[in-house]
């Protein structure tokens, strides 16, 4: 039985009946993550939708590389047209120089 992993929604591609963007998984990929690390990062998913979506991906990588492009640029434009408030973005910064200090 063939299964369908991913699904073309709102102008991209996400994992089927999840809300988790085929992006993730793909950028996470292209970094050199494996399929187990990537499934760690994504708790509402299974193994196999994570290595059907790798699947998808590597056999229409042109199509959706040019969907995460776009999801990009619209990310960065909605970041540009509404950008963070400096004393949150202060505070954001402060806790990130503090992440490393509480993992050790």
């Amino acid at each position: 039985m063939d299964r369908e992993f991913v699904e073309r929604r709102n102008g991209g591609f996400y994992l089927a009946a999840s809300r988790v963007p085929l992006d993730f998984i793909g950028r996470e990929f292209q970094q050199g993550e494996s399929p187990e690390a990537i499934r760690s990062d994504f708790p509402t998913v299974s193994l196999e939708q994570v290595y059907g979506a790798i699947a998808f991906y590597l056999g229409h990588k042109d199509e959706v590389e040019r969907a995460m492009a776009e999801r990009a640029s619209e990310e960065d434009a909605y970041s540009a047209a509404h950008p963070m408030p400096p004393d949150l973005r202060e505070k954001f910064e402060h806790m990130r120089r503090q992440l490393p200090a509480r993992q050790s």
